[in-house]
């Protein structure tokens, strides 16, 4: 029997109307799964591959995460915001509904090739995975669930005040730590000037680390930082002359992307 034209439209107009309200859920997310590590106060993710050191002095807090390799990206991503919300569909029982958390990249978790990436690798590639502190995860998971599948985005990030330069080595091994970056959160490369010597490009050491093999001691230090967003900030004479090794100092510049 044939179905009359006024019926049609109805269920065309009821598939239509689904599917455009699904659509806002997932558009622009990656999916992904998340487990938690370093107890209920977080104090377990302090340190991490990225260098950031005590997480609560550094301005990162609890809501950070170790990424899988496929996002850790080497370290290049060391610093970026995610958003994740578990999701719900496809494990209803271990969501917290409605739940959302933004995360810091502090960390790498490496990959577990004796296992399975199914099964307990859950960093092996290709996955995206992120390894998050337990406060972070509870906020979008039930703890019994161990395991959960979720949808993610990156994000710009929120800091509080400006760009922090920490310096460690010694003359002609200048180990300085870049951290509290906003915007894209990341850093793509970097120079140092001091007010005796030209300007020298730094290369990445690990993490969030770039290295100087150049004599500044004992001179004023500008960096010039460019974000992985494309966004390049001067920071001028953010350093004194009479800095000391070991020894941190906070600009009052930040990045916007």
């Amino acid at each position: 029997m044939e179905m009359p034209n006024s019926l049609l439209t109805i269920l065309l107009v009821v598939v239509v109307t689904l599917l455009t309200e699904e659509a806002p859920a997932v558009a622009g997310l990656d999916r992904g799964t998340a487990t938690f590590y370093g107890g209920g106060d977080a104090s377990g993710t302090m340190g991490g591959s990225c260098g950031y050191g005590n997480l609560y002095s550094t301005g990162y807090g609890k809501y950070t995460a170790a990424l899988s390799t496929v996002l850790y990206n080497g370290g290049l991503s060391c610093g970026q915001c995610y958003r994740l919300t578990c999701d719900s569909q496809s494990s209803p029982r271990w969501c917290r509904l409605g739940a959302s958390v933004t995360i810091t990249a502090t960390n790498y978790c490496p990959p577990n090739y004796a296992l399975p990436a199914n099964s307990g690798g859950w960093c092996n590639p290709p996955r995206a995975h992120f390894d998050m502190s337990q406060p972070a995860w509870e906020t979008i998971g039930i703890y019994q669930g161990g395991i959960i599948p979720v949808l993610y985005q990156r994000v710009a990030c929120v800091r509080q005040g400006g760009v922090r330069f920490t310096i460690k080595g010694f003359n002609y091994y200048e180990l300085v730590l870049i951290t509290n970056v906003a915007g894209s959160g990341s850093v793509k490369s970097a120079w140092v000037k001091g007010t005796n010597t030209n300007r020298v490009p730094m290369s990445r050491n690990w993490g969030a680390n770039w290295q100087s093999l150049a004599g500044i001691a004992g001179q004023a230090l500008t960096f010039g930082v460019t974000s992985s967003g494309g966004q390049t900030i001067v920071f001028q004479n953010v350093v004194p002359q009479n800095w000391q090794f070991g020894t941190s100092f906070i600009s009052n510049r930040q990045f916007s992307y």
